[in-house]
């Protein structure tokens, strides 16, 4: 019985010890976790821009999937009498971000009402293959457009393919939320863009890339007999005092890849390996939390 009882005292008592992380461990726990949040923002922000583009991507095929055949006839063809009237063309406005129309043409209320998928403002579909752009077109320029994807410049042809016509896309870049045309400039002569507009698809060669003033538009003017179409965006990239022109000549026959692509499920966005990085950073936060509250037992010596 005594040794019994010997053995017992010289067990340290763990009774009153409780799990206790040091202040300076969650200091620096915190400050860790809101780095890695800060560092992981941009792409997961732009895994979910490029997840819900997708999911338009998507309701564009199916919706356009659902209208009768005459409807399509009839709604590319009053593009088409609507890019007959235009002599104008587009111009980028001085000392702005984004292009802007000269005014020239129809009423607002019409031009929004062509081509218009649904109630979005919808038009069509840009892919760019060679640097991964796949993106929904929208009526207009305006600031919110151009933070949902690109946006067709009022004033130009209307993306539906045409001799002496000059359709012209615009989007930004360095937007932390979203790619959108942040690739842009990787594009080369000889690249291939697509343009999906109610089950029609134009493919464009890039005939030239060039960057002009903010006031430059004989670069964005019709060429008699060509059908060109031209990407635009802010450059460089975060000072936005130019204009990146991206220009293209419409491709006969239309490529069969293009045509075999044609309402296909976006390949973007890819896995998201940024949630793999965050869960893996709150793994090790929480496991070394743990540890450094763990209770730890007294050692006394035995008497």
């Amino acid at each position: 019985m005594s040794s019994t009882l010997g053995s017992t005292l010289d067990t340290p008592p763990l009774c009153g010890v409780r799990w206790r992380v040091p202040v300076s461990t969650l200091v620096i726990a915190v400050v860790f976790l809101a780095g890695t949040l800060m560092l992981l923002y941009p792409q997961a922000a732009s895994w979910f821009s490029q997840f819900n583009q997708s999911k338009i991507i998507n309701e564009i095929s199916t919706e356009v999937s659902h209208e009768d055949s005459s409807k399509i006839s009839e709604e590319l063809l009053r593009a088409k009498e609507y890019n007959e009237e235009l002599v104008g063309g587009g111009l980028l406005a001085p000392g702005s971000n984004v292009p802007t129309s000269d005014g020239s043409v129809k009423e607002d209320t019409e031009y929004g009402s062509l081509l218009n998928v649904n109630s979005e403002g919808l038009i069509g579909r840009l892919r760019v293959p060679s640097v991964d752009i796949d993106l929904p077109i929208y009526h207009g320029t305006d600031t919110e457009t151009l933070l949902k994807g690109v946006g067709h410049l009022q004033g130009t042809a209307l993306p539906v393919g045409g001799e002496s016509w000059h359709t012209v896309l615009t989007a930004h870049r360095g937007l932390p939320e979203a790619n959108l045309f942040n690739d842009l400039p990787k594009v080369g002569v000889g690249d291939t863009f697509s343009i999906e507009v109610f089950n029609e698809v134009l493919t464009y060669r890039v005939t030239e890339t060039q960057t002009v003033e903010p006031d430059e538009t004989k670069s964005l003017a019709p060429q008699f007999g060509k059908d060109l179409a031209t990407l635009v965006t802010c450059t460089p990239l975060g000072i936005n005092t130019h204009r990146m022109l991206v220009t293209g000549e419409r491709v006969h026959p239309t490529p069969q890849a293009d045509l075999d692509a044609l309402g296909s499920i976006p390949d973007i966005p890819g896995f998201p390996w940024w949630s793999v990085w965050l869960g893996s950073a709150i793994l090790v936060l929480c496991i070394w939390v743990f540890v450094a509250g763990r209770p730890r037992a007294n050692k006394t010596p035995a008497l």
